[in-house]
């Protein structure tokens, strides 16, 4: 594909060693290569920029975000098109590592998974502004994900609006009774390979260098078990919502991840919401893991609430949809401007 040919940013890639990831109950490392996008001009200059965190989906991590891609933009070739067609500000974007060994994150505390809210919002955040020519406060500070990721940026929007003054979320996860629950099935018989145990299921996976789509949704499902369910105190570490042997829900249990689902934790929530600049929600209307029901119902949630947002849907499904970054970052990197530069552009 063609690729912008104009003036571009550049890509540093620096080590973070976090403190409060010291410990952590999966053992991953403490150590950080963080992705850090500078906007053309940043070099050389003096000036200020308004600053966006990637929050990257199940399976990703920031240093999956800047890898070169045949037939698609990564996403700083991405920013420097936007960016250099006038379409966007200039921005410094970062892309963190939050990978798991779990597989991936949801960007909350958790006691079997580790502190990544505390992570990101009281240790890279400020280390960031420390280190780059940032605009300081909230207002200039944004962050957005697709997925698991967006998941990230709409709760931290909810539970730390002190950090974040503008939000994207894209395909998130929502409305768990349709995104998660039809999972727990395929959970319980990709186990029953592995004698019901979850300990041999992840030793197997860390073991295999092919894994089977059924196996990474698997993983996923315990993923997000020892996030929205840890217990320090349990066999695991988190419960599982499910009878392995018969697949049964255990209500208790499913109570727990519900506490957790935006289109349920919004009604708690919606003042934080409102405080954002901006806040962006999508999803295709073809989403394979059903998410557009729950962006729907979240959209709805939100108006019924009086809270300012922006929501789209469009014709495609959950995969492959970074371009969409084209109609959300403009927007939020502008609401996130200097009010005297969002008159003047």
């Amino acid at each position: 594909m063609r690729r912008h040919t104009g003036e571009c940013g550049r890509v540093e890639l620096v080590r973070h060693e976090s403190i409060c990831l010291a410990g952590n109950p999966l053992g991953d490392p403490t150590a950080r290569e963080i992705a850090v996008y500078l906007p053309a001009g940043y070099d050389g200059g003096e000036g200020r920029y308004p600053v966006l965190y990637d929050l990257a989906g199940f399976t990703g991590s920031g240093l999956k975000r800047i890898s070169w891609s045949g037939f698609s933009e990564n996403v700083p070739e991405r920013l420097d098109r936007l960016i250099g067609t006038g379409v966007m500000a200039p921005a410094i974007v970062v892309l963190p590592d939050c990978f798991t060994r779990l597989g991936g994150n949801q960007y909350i505390d958790s006691s079997a998974v580790g502190p990544w809210a505390t992570y990101l919002t009281e240790e890279l955040v400020p280390w960031i502004d420390g280190r780059y020519r940032t605009l300081p406060g909230r207002e200039h500070r944004g962050v957005y994900g697709k997925s698991s990721g967006g998941y990230g940026a709409l709760v931290h929007g909810m539970l730390h609006p002190e950090t974040w003054g503008g939000v994207a979320c894209h395909s998130g996860d929502m409305y768990f009774l349709y995104g998660y629950l039809p999972d727990f099935p395929l959970l319980v018989d990709v186990l029953a390979r592995h004698e019901g145990s979850v300990e041999k299921f992840l030793a197997e996976i860390e073991r295999k260098q092919k894994h089977a789509g059924r196996e990474i949704h698997a993983l996923m499902t315990i993923a997000m078990a020892a996030t929205y369910d840890p217990d320090p105190d349990a066999p695991l570490g988190f419960h599982l919502p499910i009878d392995l042997e018969t697949g049964e829900l255990d209500p208790e249990r499913w109570a727990r991840w519900l506490a957790h689902d935006p289109v349920e934790m919004v009604e708690r929530h919606h003042e934080a919401l409102r405080s954002l600049r901006f806040l962006f929600v999508d999803c295709g209307r073809r989403d394979q893991y059903r998410l557009h029901h729950g962006a729907r119902i979240l959209h709805r949630r939100l108006a019924a609430l009086g809270v300012s947002h922006r929501y789209e849907e469009f014709d495609d499904d959950h995969s492959s949809l970074d371009y969409r970054l084209d109609t959300s970052l403009p927007a939020l990197v502008r609401a996130l401007l200097p009010e005297e530069e969002t008159a003047s552009g």
